[in-house]
């Protein structure tokens, strides 16, 4: 298998730790380029025409996307404990988890975009407020919610560790710790593992 991804990219970082935890990450050629919204990328827009990365290029040379899809994909390799609960009790509860770190990853970029990528005089502070405003809610809905982060690894606490790991990344202006203990101590035990450690954003 290969993908396709970005060293910088929370939702390829979540991947390549979805990978690491299940034990698939040495059976996966990494493929490393760069995305922009305003420019063509040969390698990821024949395979994905929303010309967003990650892209997975599985062993029968299939492109799947995005990373949500890839981390399933990815879940159903190995003869592990299931990172994606089957289970309606669990399941739910944990997707709805993961879409909300998705949220905060999306709400990030698209932030980031607004101060890296468009030029001064185009920015739009009301839309960066707007983003940047998403970012805050969520992060308070995730510290009300840090029990829910507790126990087996599952893919609602890779999305949310990949998520905040983007914070400190892009954001670190942020101070996104301050007053929110349940989802630092979270976040400080769960960066110290493995697959977290080797996939630091740069």
């Amino acid at each position: 298998m290969k993908l396709i991804y970005a060293a910088a990219s929370p939702y390829a970082r979540k991947v390549r730790v979805m990978a690491s935890e299940v034990g698939l990450l040495d059976s996966i050629e990494l493929v490393a380029t760069a995305v922009l919204p305003t420019t063509e990328n040969d390698l990821v827009n024949p395979l994905n025409p929303l010309a967003k990365i990650p892209v997975l290029l599985t062993a029968s040379g299939e492109a799947l996307y995005d990373s949500r899809v890839i981390c399933e994909y990815l879940d159903s390799l190995h003869g592990r404990s299931p990172l994606f609960p089957a289970e309606a009790d669990k399941r739910w509860p944990t997707l709805q988890l993961a879409a909300l770190a998705e949220g905060l990853m999306d709400a990030a970029l698209l932030a980031r975009y607004e101060r890296a990528a468009r030029p001064a005089e185009l920015q739009w502070p009301a839309w960066l407020d707007g983003q940047l405003g998403k970012i805050t809610r969520t992060l308070d809905a995730l510290e009300a919610d840090a029990a829910r982060l507790s126990g087996p690894v599952d893919i609602a606490q890779i999305g949310v560790a990949c998520a905040l790991g983007y914070l400190d990344f892009r954001f670190a202006d942020l101070n996104w710790r301050n007053g929110r203990d349940g989802l630092r101590a979270f976040q400080d035990a769960f960066a110290a593992r493995e697959s977290m450690r080797q996939s630091e954003p740069v």
